[in-house]
């Protein structure tokens, strides 16, 4: 296996162990998010709504009722997502949910959705860049996308801050910048920094939710728990006592594709 595929792997065996978790401690937390992008796409054309790296697929309890109708099909590459996601849609008759990497959707979906909606999924994703170039060129002239993701300052201070200084995280993230440039044809209608605020009972509390149920699972698996252990201890003596309440805030990007009439 090369190295891609083997990261792509353990990503994809991370989130599988982390979805109940996830599905429980993060999803009722990034709720207003998700709102927020869902209330950003405005009229669209026909077509299905298409919702890439979709997780448990909380997305779908805002946009079955504002789409109603409309197919929703949803994309996650770990089984384990798609799982949850697909009883959250069990009930809903023009839901489908895939298994697939949609860092690079299929060319089936090209020039045919009315819209595409994404939340904190792209910063997670090895070329973002190139993610969002494929998410919009699925898009019909006329249809909209949204993407909600967190950028490399989503705080100064807190949980999220912490949790970077600890991990000496200095990934390159100089795609932030050329996000716009990647899609061609379109009109910007938000890009703004959108923050609300996010209550955890301990940092303990935060460190093991990102552990067993977040992004520091791949993390885990590819390090090992003497590792985790040692990068906790870190965490808990450096972080404050008691409930832990911040305001990390998120980047909206809202664009709409161009039609002949533009």
């Amino acid at each position: 296996m090369t190295e891609p595929d083997e990261r792509l792997s353990r990503t994809a065996r991370g989130w599988d162990e982390a979805a109940d978790g996830y599905q429980a401690y993060f999803v009722p937390r990034f709720a207003p998010w998700v709102k927020a992008a869902v209330e950003a796409v405005a009229e669209v054309p026909d077509g299905p709504i298409l919702v890439p790296c979709c997780g448990t697929f909380p997305e779908l309890d805002l946009l079955a009722p504002r789409f109603p109708g409309r197919a929703i099909v949803g994309i996650d590459l770990s089984a384990e997502m798609v799982r949850l996601a697909r009883e959250r849609a069990s009930r809903l008759p023009d839901v489908d949910v895939f298994q697939g990497d949609a860092a690079a959707l299929d060319p089936r979906w090209s020039g045919t959705c009315a819209a595409v909606l994404s939340v904190f999924g792209l910063q997670q994703l090895p070329a973002p860049a190139a993610a969002i170039s494929s998410w919009f060129g699925a898009l019909r002239p006329g249809g909209r996308m949204c993407v909600v993701y967190w950028p490399e300052v989503a705080e100064e201070t807190g949980p999220f801050a912490l949790l970077d200084e600890v991990l000496e995280d200095h990934a390159d993230r100089s795609w932030e910048d050329g996000l716009v440039d990647a899609l061609a044809d379109a009109v910007v209608e938000r890009d703004e920094l959108v923050a609300y605020p996010m209550t955890h009972p301990s940092a303990a509390a935060y460190f093991d939710a990102a552990d067993r149920a977040g992004p520091l699972r791949a993390l885990a698996l590819a390090r090992g728990d003497t590792f985790i252990a040692e990068l906790r201890q870190q965490y808990v003596d450096q972080a404050p006592a008691g409930e832990w309440i911040h305001h990390p805030h998120a980047r909206l990007l809202a664009v709409r594709k161009l039609t002949r009439a533009d």
